[in-house]
């Protein structure tokens, strides 16, 4: 492990000072000139140097010829140029005394025959020069905080607790949006690509040193060095968790991991106890794996299996209930003092059980105070799974029907919303049991969005949250095994 973040070879890649910029020019319809867009487009501080044989000027930054002739010694150099000369390029880069680049130029072993020749080459010119990469074959790296993205699509969103390492690089650039429907996003990113020199292990040291990182995401075709990524999980598990999700244990994705970065794939059941050896989360699938980073880095970690279930309508709390049951999570019967407690807000239509169901009550404020005050505080519960349903178009008619003016309601309903909305607040912030919430209405609606916004996880649909639940549990059953093992070291 490192000791520090700034000890990592990835510090001067993820925080450059200057960049010099290879295959970039005034061609709008290049890579090189898209990426070097989202560079600028993300309001990069430092200085751009582009490099180019040609042009003087390019996207209106000062250009060199050769590398040799900037003014500076670059923190970082950035190549997106045609596969043969990219060795040729970072044997400029090392004699110029550049320590650190980002190859983006594909070609390489991914394509077998004369590529593997090319990424040895290209991996011993950056030996002789003491240099460090990522790539080739990558896109590079998001450092919002840093307002850095060297990806070809533009960064939507903010800075955020997620840092990822992804040997896909679509898989970083592509979840800029899908991550910003949920106020989430990346502390930093890494696309490693081929890993010729700088690989997921060492992405992995980073983001554990890294104090904005909360929770470690990986996205695998194949791991290279078995050792030392079980011993660097092992060491970062006790600190903050690692979610990982592995695409190369069936025969269709290990043949399409071979060929996007020539990564060499073991069988479903090896990676499997991998991860349980090195305490890491295994998800299904992407969503799965942001679903259960949202879950670890938002709330107090989970320390039982026991769940509670409020809902005000009968389906839903049955849909809930099953998706628990069928991942290992328990609904615990409510104790007699908290059935004594419900007993007054829970009208004759509705159930005092688990779920705990509102069905139709007179006073929705209760809905929002009371109940899930009381639910929080169950002793036989450990965790809080709370339904939303209300839409902001049903708000609406509601308070047309009960002879609001149409001018006024808009306004009256956002101030009902926050009403609801802070109170919600207010238990999360005062109890130390997760609250999780789910819906099936637009993460959109009001109350959803203002809830997500203020860091309280809302799954589509029960499923989604009972799965980022059981998974969390796991987390922290994994986390005090290691560290059992280790004090027994």
């Amino acid at each position: 492990m490192v000791e520090s973040v700034e000890a990592s070879p990835l510090y001067p890649i993820a925080n450059p000072k200057s960049i010099a910029f290879f295959g970039a020019s005034n061609n709008a319809t290049s890579m090189g000139t898209g990426l070097l867009g989202s560079v600028l487009n993300l309001g990069f501080e430092g200085e751009i140097y582009p490099i180019h044989p040609k042009e003087d000027r390019v996207q209106n930054l000062k250009a060199y010829r050769n590398v040799i002739d900037l003014p500076n010694v670059p923190d970082l150099a950035l190549i997106v140029l045609p596969t043969r000369i990219v060795p040729e390029t970072m044997d400029a880069c090392g004699k110029k005394g550049i320590k650190h680049a980002i190859v983006i130029s594909g070609g390489f072993k991914e394509v077998g025959g004369k590529g593997v020749n090319l990424e040895k080459d290209l991996a011993a010119v950056a030996n002789k020069h003491g240099m460090r990469f990522l790539g080739p074959n990558c896109i590079g790296v998001a450092n919002p905080r840093h307002k850095l993205n060297t990806t070809f699509m533009e960064f939507e969103g903010a800075a955020g607790f997620i840092g990822m390492a992804s040997q896909s690089g679509s898989f970083v650039t592509q979840m800029f949006n899908y991550l910003s429907r949920y106020a989430l996003g990346f502390s930093t990113a890494f696309s490693v690509g081929n890993e010729a020199n700088i690989d997921i292990v060492d992405c992995m040291e980073y983001l554990g040193a890294c104090p904005d990182t909360k929770v470690i995401a990986l996205y695998i075709e194949g791991i290279r060095r078995g050792r030392a990524f079980v011993e660097t999980a092992r060491s970062i598990v006790p600190k903050k968790p690692i979610v990982a999700f592995y695409i190369g244990g069936s025969e269709t994705g290990s043949r399409a991991g071979l060929s996007h970065t020539g990564a060499l794939a073991g069988p479903d059941r090896l990676y499997e106890g991998i991860f349980r050896q090195s305490g890491i989360i295994r998800a299904r699938s992407m969503m799965e794996m942001f679903d259960i980073c949202w879950m670890l880095g938002s709330l107090p970690r989970i320390t039982g299996r026991r769940v509670v279930i409020q809902t005000h309508s009968g389906g839903p709390g049955a849909e809930a209930a099953d998706a628990c049951g069928r991942v290992g999570l328990e609904l615990p019967s409510l104790s007699p003092e908290t059935i004594k407690r419900l007993s007054p807000f829970i009208p004759h239509t509705g159930s005092i059980n688990n779920p705990v169901d509102f069905t139709f009550g007179k006073n929705i404020m209760d809905y929002f105070t009371e109940i899930p005050k009381a639910l929080l505080e169950e002793k036989n519960a450990d965790i809080l799974l709370f339904y939303l349903s209300m839409s902001d178009r049903t708000l609406e008619r509601t308070m047309r029907q009960v002879g609001f003016p149409s001018d006024k309601i808009a306004k009256k309903a956002a101030k009902a919303i926050d009403v609801q909305c802070e109170s919600i607040i207010r238990l999360v912030e005062t109890q130390d049991k997760p609250f999780v919430g789910y819906t099936f209405q637009s993460l959109k609606d009001q109350l959803v969005s203002r809830l997500i916004e203020r860091g309280i996880p809302v799954f589509q649909g029960p499923q989604r949250a009972a799965r980022a639940i059981e998974a969390a549990f796991r987390y922290t059953r994994l986390r005090d095994k290691i560290l059992a093992a280790v004090s027994q070291e």
